[in-house]
């Protein structure tokens, strides 16, 4: 007896709004003639739309393990976490880059890092570990002392909390990778994300807390699941091919059935992506002894010292070496995220990008390339992973829209176990979860 299905249109839909991205253009200035310092052939270079940092700590590690996807990535250090220091201007021409002291400050991110920190004052170090010490203690100790009140915005739970100076609540906020301004963001998330860039250094290796993919970010970390012959849906897509399933999943633009109002529940950034014509050998120093050569590092720029006002929101640069293999030797590339969307935040971001070169490349150093962007997704977390891809009356799953941190969102993990549950039903065992045997002959040398 032939299978009753349903056809299923997901050829895209051109809909005004409809798409993950926005006001995307293109900034490909003019070289002149015989200049070496120009872009090579486009297979040259390997980007990222949304590249993300992983945590040593994160939900992801044990997942790539399990699924034996770890086998086919490469993983590399991010080192430096920079900061521009407001008020400290441009370095003046014939300053040493790598004395980042004059406009960019590298954030300490362990003890060790502090009690060797030559530009923080004896008085803040103290104070600076009391803060260090009381967001590390353990889950024990946490439950036996007083309950705090985390829903203050991070600047006032510094000040009230610990006294931790103002000269301190910029670096702090960076290493919670919020892009949010300092006053809309509160210290629930920030001090949790704290903890988490704390308790991954030193994970792996000595010197850092956080890894890139090489070869393109998060769009190489993929695993396939076993297909299945009892389809009950014939999906149509947009090259006219069909394909037949028991189970659809997809995000809400993937989705055209899904209704217009998710697109309420979107936030946006502004990103750019940059080639330059420098390797900014100084942001990759190795930070600790023993430590490997960092590919990746992050510099930050509050608001304010870009001209803003003291709560505004900070720029992001996710800096890649050619060392990731997404650009050739001698160049380097520069992700940047704002929470400003629109022509304002890719003002800012080239400002930072700008400012940025002057610090730490060569005279002649510029950018080759730039794409520009809006991206829409989601700036909190999934309270429940289950409700958020429960499926359908026709076995259609929705992912919500995806995560703009710059950091590998945990919650994500936890959306593809509910849709996997969902999927295999009674099935479903938590601990065969990515567990995936080796495939006989996948990983001869031969």
């Amino acid at each position: 007896m032939p299978i009753p299905m349903t056809l299923i249109d997901i050829a895209p839909k051109l809909e005004p709004g409809k798409s993950p991205f926005e006001d995307v253009s293109i900034y490909s200035p003019p070289g002149p003639e015989g200049d070496a310092t120009k872009l090579s052939s486009p297979r040259s270079y390997t980007l990222s739309l949304s590249p993300q940092l992983i945590y040593s700590r994160s939900s992801l590690l044990p997942v790539l393990i399990s699924s034996k996807v770890f086998r086919q990535l490469e993983f590399q250090a991010v080192g430096g976490w920079w900061i521009q220091k407001p008020g400290t201007g441009s370095a003046s021409e014939g300053d040493d880059a790598n004395s980042a002291s004059t406009t960019l400050y590298r954030v300490p991110g362990s003890r060790e890092d502090v009690f060797a920190d030559k530009l923080i004052s004896v008085k803040s170090k103290r104070t600076l570990m009391r803060f260090l010490r009381h967001i590390s203690r353990d889950q024990q100790d946490s439950e036996e002392s007083e309950e705090e009140d985390l829903s203050m915005p991070l600047p006032d739970y510094l000040s009230s909390k610990l006294q931790v100076p103002d000269e301190l609540h910029d670096p702090l906020l960076s290493l919670s990778l919020s892009q949010n301004s300092p006053k809309q963001t509160p210290a629930n998330y920030a001090v949790s994300r704290i903890k988490q860039h704390l308790a991954s250094i030193g994970v792996f290796g000595p010197g850092f807390g956080s890894l890139i993919a090489k070869w393109g970010g998060g769009s190489e970390i993929a695993s396939d699941s076993p297909e299945s012959d009892d389809g009950r849906t014939r999906i149509q897509l947009s090259n006219g091919d069909t394909v037949t399933t028991k189970f659809t999943v997809g995000s809400y633009w993937d989705l055209p059935s899904q209704p217009v109002t998710s697109q309420a529940r979107c936030h946006k950034v502004a990103r750019s992506i940059s080639v330059v014509s420098s390797p900014l050998e100084s942001l990759f120093e190795i930070t600790a002894e023993g430590a490997p050569t960092p590919a990746g590092a992050v510099v930050v720029f509050p608001g304010k010292s870009l001209g803003q006002g003291d709560d505004s929101r900070p720029v992001y640069l996710l800096i890649h070496s050619c060392d990731t293999g997404e650009c050739p030797l001698g160049q380097s590339v520069i992700y940047g995220s704002t929470g400003l969307p629109g022509p304002q935040g890719q003002g800012l971001i080239e400002s930072a990008v700008n400012e940025l070169l002057k610090v730490v490349a060569n005279p002649t150093a510029k950018v080759l390339w730039s794409l520009r962007y809006t991206q829409l997704g989601r700036d909190d977390d999934i309270v429940n992973a289950t409700q958020a891809v429960e499926p359908n009356t026709r076995n259609i799953i929705s992912f919500p829209p995806p995560s703009l941190d710059l950091a590998v969102d945990d919650a994500t993990i936890d959306l593809v176990r509910a849709a996997w549950k969902a999927i295999m039903g009674e099935e479903a065992v938590d601990d065969e979860f990515m567990d995936f045997e080796d495939r006989e002959g996948a990983y001869d040398d031969d």
